[in-house]
């Protein structure tokens, strides 16, 4: 029985992330190019951070420069996780949208070669001001992070991609001050006094900036130190700015693929603070073993090793790097050591042809269950090892002398208990809800880990030629696939069951009972329990709450519940289940994407009640999906029926059908085809149809020739949300009919008004409001319309993405207005 409930999980677990094809990977095995360029890289002791504002500031062919060129460990360090950006590849926003760009940028390190380092900041949108920044993040919260990234990871240089002063974007200009400060406290004992019992006070050589000419702003660049990124790197067969292209295009939520660029190019580095440099970046930086007390003899062995492999018999040079191992045991006191001596024991790994993994038989695991991992072992040299211990993070202690014949597996199944109080696979900053600029860690610790450390780990202990070497692997799920062949995945630690909502928002227009779907379903055990809802004093729920029984892994039942709302007033719903051991009120989703691992994120199981005073008349909406966006079940909830249209349907269906037809954000910029059936499109709004198209981004080819009249599109924006609005016109029909705009109707928006506004327009088109950032002119080009024959052509760079998945009521009034308009129009 067991079994059988083991491959129905595993049968649910593997659907769920079909369509990822990038999983976990095991302990790389790196061919004899990569294997040198490891062992000349154990011989340099130098770091560089460098420092952006948020996933695709970096400055990718100087990482791969400094980590694959100059071989010294190299780090980015991003302020935020991205999550107030835009998403070219689907409909994630947010918290969601963070988990994106940080997997995307842990990709781009493993083309480059570098690290990867956060602060706790939240991206909450662009910003056109750098004190709202410091302001909005908490300034002395991220300070202190970046001390703290600063004192653990110890970088000789710091590198920063913006100036205090040059930008438009605050983060940007807010992420280089703060760099900036933290380069002058990292070192004094007297900041952030209380980090000093983990971390040393450590005071970087220098900080430079690195000008760009894409900043397109001119700088004197006489005195710049001067780095051809387009450096040939002859044993990787690439130049940096090639390695850079890959690298960057890591970044597929921001459509940044990049170019493998060949020939010169010259980077800018000018000097901001600390030891001036004349001639190299690490100029007055000792890199070799010298500047570790007493570490002449190992660094003397690692050169030794570097220059004497042989790439057709790496195991030759094992006696010297094992001799290297122990004697920098006696130096374990300097922090190079221990980052050194793991870079040794992988080299150690590599060069004997050791394969090791630690393989769970389970997907995923519940907390309090247990598992078992079958830990292997392969020697595939023909020198003398043996296995002499296992010991696992779950935890558990297993003593072995077990010897490893070669290029013959040993396998040693060991069950691991895994703690009650275990957390769930949950990206440990979305453990806790974060204030509006920053999130809640646990421990600065996390700090330098871009993403959840393994659910469980296997040390395995092995005995190499006589020397004693650990090799830490983390414990994964192996599976074939049919097409794709052998995968991994993370173990993952699941909940007993999970609980959702059918919708985000619920929108009362009248005190009419509404039916709310609540979706449980099961985890790795059988379960049973009740299911309910938590609502705002007021509003009533019929049953109060409702049994469920879930037998098979991963069986899910809905229940629904009848809610009759309050009076007058908005709220918030949630759902629990109640099993034996406790509640649980999380949702399960899993963010897939080709170019990254699959990721498990357990949001609450959360909406919003809204009682919106709200007219509509209009049925049915086509709606042309773009980048992907949340409208469409907004619109399904206030009552609108919404077809999703596809490029078939808009060459062949009968678009009268339809009271309006919507273009989703940036639908002009991925959907080619769209253009093709723009005749139709504009035919329908002739013969009295209502258009609406939402923002487009700047691209020529994309953003031209969207409505029946001249219109520009162009990068202005009002990043404010709370920036005032006029009404051009208060008696305008898009502000009176069906639902009477009023002021009130522009308070609680989120993140900003809008972007890519027009700044030019034919006559025919009539601007309805006006906002502006404070000391910018008046923006006039975020709402527009036209009247085409008998119907109308909607523009708006209004934000409307973001509004409506908010729960903001006077986007739900206003974006209703601009449905109804030729509709009303024609009665």
């Amino acid at each position: 029985m067991r079994k059988t409930r083991r491959r129905a999980f595993l049968i649910v677990v593997l659907c769920l992330l079909s369509g990822s094809i990038l999983q976990a990977q095991p302990l790389p095995s790196p061919d004899a190019t990569e294997i040198q360029l490891t062992l000349k890289r154990l011989t340099v002791l130098g770091s560089v951070l460098y420092v952006g504002a948020h996933p695709d500031d970096e400055n990718t062919a100087f990482l791969a420069y400094c980590s694959r060129g100059r071989l010294v460990r190299a780090a980015y360090l991003s302020a935020t996780r991205g999550e107030g950006g835009q998403n070219l590849i689907g409909p994630e926003q947010g918290d969601l949208l963070g988990v994106i760009r940080t997997q995307e940028l842990l990709a781009a390190r493993r083309v480059d070669g570098s690290e990867q380092f956060f602060t706790s900041a939240v991206d909450f949108g662009y910003s056109k001001d750098t004190q709202e920044a410091l302001r909005i993040w908490n300034k002395r919260q991220i300070l202190g992070d970046m001390v703290w990234i600063i004192r653990s990871f110890r970088p000789d240089v710091i590198v920063t991609r913006f100036t205090p002063t040059l930008g438009t974007h605050g983060h940007h200009t807010a992420s280089a001050l703060l760099a900036g400060e933290a380069f002058a406290a990292a070192g004094d004992p007297l900041e952030f006094p209380e980090q000093l019992s983990r971390v040393q006070a450590w005071k970087p050589k220098r900080i430079m900036f690195n000008y760009s000419p894409f900043f397109g702003v001119p700088f004197d660049t006489a005195s710049a130190m001067k780095i051809d990124l387009g450096e040939y790197q002859p044993l990787l067969g690439r130049s940096f700015t090639e390695i850079s292209g890959i690298g960057r295009s890591m970044h597929k939520s921001q459509g940044f693929g990049a170019s493998q660029n060949r020939g010169p190019n010259v980077s800018y580095f000018m000097y901001t603070a600390g030891d001036s440099a004349r001639k190299d970046l690490f100029d007055g930086v000792d890199l070799r073993w010298s500047r570790v007390p007493g570490g002449a003899a190992v660094g003397s062995l690692l050169e030794q090793a570097a220059s004497t492999f042989h790439p057709e018999n790496p195991a030759e040079v094992l006696p010297l790097l094992l001799k290297a191992y122990t004697e920098m045991s006696r130096l374990l006191t300097d922090p190079w050591v221990s980052v050194k001596r793991k870079e040794l024991a992988e080299a150690i790994r590599e060069c004997s042809g050791i394969w090791v993994d630690a393989l769970s038989v389970d997907p995923a695991v519940m907390p309090g269950s247990s598992v078992v991992v079958n830990v292997s072992a392969l020697n595939r040299s023909h020198v003398t090892v043996r296995l002499t211990g296992v010991r696992t993070t779950a935890p558990s202690d297993t003593a072995l002398q077990i010897s490893l014949g070669y290029n013959t597996t040993v396998t040693v199944p060991i069950r691991c208990a895994v703690p009650a109080q275990a957390p769930i696979t949950q990206p440990y900053w979305l453990q806790e809800r974060p204030e509006s600029g920053h999130y809640h860690l646990p421990d600065r610790t996390s700090l330098m880990h871009a993403e959840n450390p393994p659910a469980i780990s296997a040390d395995l202990s092995l005995d190499i030629m006589g020397t004693a070497v650990m090799i830490t692997v983390p414990v994964q799920y192996r599976w074939v696939d049919p097409v794709e062949g052998e995968l991994y995945r993370a173990l993952a630690v699941v909940p007993p069951v999970t609980v959702s909502l059918g919708e985000r928002n619920y929108v009362f227009a009248s005190d009419a009972v509404q039916q709310v779907a609540i979706t449980v379903k099961n985890g790795p055990a059988p379960s049973t329990g009740s299911v309910s809802l938590r609502l705002p004093e007021g509003w009533k729920a019929v049953p109060a709450s409702l049994p469920f029984t879930l037998i098979e892994p991963g069986q899910e039942q809905t229940a629904t519940i009848s809610i009759t709302p309050g009076t007058g007033v908005s709220g918030e719903i949630s759902a629990v289940a109640q099993v034996a051991d406790g509640s649980y009120d999380r949702a399960m989703t899993v963010v897939r994407y080709p170019h990254i691992p699959a990721q498990m994120v357990f949001p609450r199981a959360e909406g919003k009640l809204l009682r919106i005073d709200l007219t509509h008349r209009a049925k049915r909406i086509g709606y042309v999906m773009g980048s992907g966006d949340a409208i469409p079940p907004a619109l399904r909830q206030i009552g609108y029926d919404v077809t999703l249209l596809s490029d078939d349907d808009l060459a062949g269906t009968r678009l009268a059908a339809y009271d309006a037809i919507i273009a989703g954000v940036r639908a002009y910029n991925t959907r080619p085809r769209l253009r093709l059936h723009q005749d139709r499109l504009l035919e329908y709004v002739k013969n009295g149809g209502t258009y609406i198209v939402q923002y487009v981004t700047v691209k020529p080819g994309e953003s031209d020739n969207i409505g029946p009249f001249s219109l520009g599109i162009s990068r202005d924006r009002v990043s404010n949300e709370d920036a005032p609005v006029t009404m051009l016109d208060p008696g305008d029909p898009l502000l009176t009919r069906p639902n009477a705009i009023t002021s009130a109707d522009f308070e609680g928006w989120v993140q900003e008004r809008g972007l890519s506004f027009a700044d030019k327009w034919d006559a025919h088109f009539r601007p309805v409001l006006a906002c502006s950032d404070s000391g910018e002119p008046s923006r006039q080009g975020g709402l527009l319309v036209a009247s085409y024959g008998n119907g109308s052509f909607v523009y708006t760079g209004l934000s409307f993405f973001r509004q409506l998945p908010e729960g903001v009521p006077g986007a739900y009034r206003l974006f209703v207005n601009l449905i109804e308009h030729a509709r009303r129009k024609g009665l």
